[in-house]
């Protein structure tokens, strides 16, 4: 099932230059970065990598979604935070790769019971979330 946005709020634009092993940077110059594989994955480690910005943008979006859930909940989120853990690997026998990912969050001062609920109302709300369903291997962690 596709999901189909009612309404375009942003639109975020970054043009990549030499793919895994050089720059990408966004039009309004706010992000500019090189960009190398991972010494694992046979590059030397000198840059970002892209799924690095991927869990970075991940941990930021899961977090706000978390902050309004909490908020909706009347539920305080103050000090807490989202870890993404994204990983990369082969699949369909090499064929091609795939990603997965593990969200660690921490809301301290919450019950576990009410923490673990806030985390899957997030997952529904998050677009990376949204993104992801169905696609990728998704794991919910709550310290």
């Amino acid at each position: 099932m596709t999901i189909a946005v009612e309404k375009v709020l942003y639109t975020a634009h970054a043009t990549a230059h030499g793919g895994r092993d050089g720059k990408v940077a966004t039009n309004d110059g706010k992000l500019d970065v090189t960009v190398a594989p991972p010494v694992e994955m046979g590059g030397n480690g000198q840059g970002t990598n892209p799924e690095q910005l991927f869990a970075a943008g991940y941990a930021a979006c899961f977090h706000s979604a978390l902050k309004v859930v909490a908020r909706r909940a009347r539920q305080d989120a103050d000090g807490s935070t989202v870890t993404a853990e994204v990983g990369i690997g082969p699949i369909n026998g090499g064929a091609g790769y795939g990603l997965e990912v593990a969200l660690v969050v921490s809301l301290p001062g919450v019950e576990r019971a009410v923490a673990e609920e806030l985390v899957a109302k997030a997952h529904e709300v998050c677009p990376y979330s949204n993104a992801t369903r169905g696609n990728i291997k998704v794991d919910l962690e709550v310290e």
